[in-house]
């Protein structure tokens, strides 16, 4: 009986001990916290404070001079009734419905044709990389000056071949496509990531299905393809995310024209907060937008169970 009431005692005092914090490890838990201090007060005020201020000001009728009023959920219900809004709606998800897969499509083309062992591949990687380092805003001048209807190169070669070149960004019908062409300019950041994928592919698998008789584009169709399935799934959620904030090439070359034909959502909403002033309604639009984002990046993570494979297993 006295045995039994000392172990209890003495697992009563372990459990006690273990519960209290040492000396040591208060020192080293404040001295961790004072070393991060700087971020999480940049944390707090520069993203954690704006996030929620944007919460409360898409509920509020603000112009970032008087105080704000509080109009409930009236910035939502006349975004709904705004046509500009659904129509800037409509253009990013032309863009991103044609951007993001033809992104996919020619950066794994040109990963496998630069994965290909020959002489000088190291230049070739570079020639196609460099593009995508070129500062938007540098890029954007140099393809307003290509896509010129009258001067630029891209309709000049054209005429040199018997061809009448578009309007390009000067016509509604060709807007759109002019800055998905564009955007295909810079396909090398993803291709460098195809790449790496891409040499991560044990060469036995290829050597087996040679053996087999597979020509190259079974090897393509059943090794290739779903081997860097995880990498092409990164692309896709960061395509996706990208495009549906597309703004910088939109407002430097376009500003929205011609008619609104590339009036992209990012952009109506900088309009609404920097040239009009609206800001609740510029947060609501906010708010709208980081649902949409979220909604489609769950729903490409729950079909990615059936095309993604970790692996090799499904």
């Amino acid at each position: 009986m006295t045995s039994a009431r000392t172990e209890i005692g003495e697992a009563v005092h372990v459990r006690s001990t273990a519960g209290k914090m040492s000396s040591m490890t208060r020192r080293n838990l404040r001295n961790g916290l004072l070393f991060v201090s700087p971020w999480l007060i940049g944390f707090a005020v520069f993203s954690l404070l704006p996030f929620l201020l944007s919460l409360y000001y898409s509920f509020t009728n603000y112009d970032a001079v008087s105080s704000p009023d509080w109009v409930g959920v009236g910035n939502f219900s006349q975004l709904f009734q705004d046509v500009l809004f659904w129509k800037s709606i409509v253009n990013t998800i032309y863009y991103t419905a044609f951007a993001v897969p033809l992104g996919i499509v020619c950066g794994v083309a040109l990963a496998l044709l630069l994965n290909i062992k020959i002489k000088g591949m190291v230049v070739y990687r570079t020639i196609f990389y460099l593009p995508s380092i070129v500062p938007v805003v540098a890029s954007s001048v140099l393809w307003l000056w290509l896509f010129d209807p009258q001067f630029g190169l891209i309709n000049s070669m054209l005429n040199a071949v018997g061809l009448a070149g578009p309007g390009w960004l000067v016509d509604p019908s060709w807007s759109k496509p002019a800055l998905i062409v564009m955007g295909l300019w810079g396909v090398g950041g993803s291709m460098i990531i195809y790449l790496a994928g891409l040499q991560d592919i044990p060469q036995e698998m290829y050597e087996s299905a040679q053996i087999d008789g597979a020509v190259w584009w079974h090897k393509i169709v059943y090794i290739t393809l779903p081997m860097i399935s995880p990498v092409i799934f990164f692309n896709l959620i960061m395509g996706l995310i990208g495009s549906f904030q597309y703004f910088t090439q939109a407002y430097i070359i376009t500003s929205g024209g011609p008619n609104d034909s590339t009036l992209f959502y990012s952009l109506y909403l900088y309009k609404n907060a920097f040239s009009y002033f609206h800001m609740g309604l510029a947060s609501a639009m906010a708010w709208i937008l980081f649902l949409l984002i979220m909604a489609v990046t769950l729903l490409v993570f729950r079909s990615s169970a059936r095309w993604v494979f970790y692996g090799g297993e499904r």
